[in-house]
């Protein structure tokens, strides 16, 4: 079984791979560094700024058509 490619689309095949990989691996170190908040650090949060809503407030709705 032959499979048969031009060098340009294994190229941009490679390509979207490897940014699909990095653009996780940057994901998940952004993550890993948000600093945890303790019990009593959210207390504090929520005296200052009180307790957020439990209803969303939608800031944008948008319709796409496919």
């Amino acid at each position: 079984m032959d499979i048969t490619i031009d060098k340009n689309e294994l190229y941009s095949l490679i390509k979207k791979a490897f940014r699909e990989v990095l653009h996780e691996e940057t994901l998940e170190f952004f993550l890993k560094s948000i600093p945890y908040a303790s019990k009593g650090e959210m207390e504090d949060i929520e005296t200052l700024y009180g307790k957020p809503p439990t209803e969303k407030e939608i800031a944008c709705s948008e319709t796409i058509e496919l």
